[in-house]
């Protein structure tokens, strides 16, 4: 992945108090990967992890699948399917891929897809987004 200063991003900077500090790995070409254990910090419901960083962990995966590519991108539209409660204290699996792209009039559009699993294989997330070249 290319040398980019993101040390304050929200979901993965080193240098951000309230981070995620995600860490994703490449795994092929076209898909990444993270481990996570979402906090009290991160509850909506007692012992339930908010939606909205539920879906943060999906689009930062998706934006590493688009990363590890060399391509500089913003999230244009994201799509979340909610599954299973992910449970505060629980380790989760996070996978992102690269699905494609097309050049359209207005930029390249890339398209990618997520998915995040718990520690027995079951699926409690996935999400779809495409990333517009920045």
């Amino acid at each position: 992945m290319p040398e980019v200063d993101d040390g304050m991003c929200f979901a993965c900077g080193e240098e951000n108090p309230i981070s995620l500090k995600l860490k994703f790995r490449a795994v092929s070409e076209s898909e990444v990967e993270a481990e996570f254990i979402p906090g009290e910090f991160h509850q909506g419901y007692d012992g339930i992890m908010h939606g909205g960083l539920v879906a943060t962990l999906l689009d930062e995966a998706m934006a590493y699948s688009v990363g590890y590519r060399d391509i500089k991108a913003f999230t244009a539209e994201l799509n979340v399917r909610f599954k299973k409660a992910l449970e505060i204290g629980k380790k989760v699996l996070i996978k992102g891929k690269y699905d494609d792209c097309t050049k359209r009039s207005i930029g390249t559009v890339h398209y990618t897809s997520a998915e995040i699993y718990d520690e027995n294989g079951e699926l409690k997330a996935r999400a779809k987004a495409k990333f517009m070249e920045a």
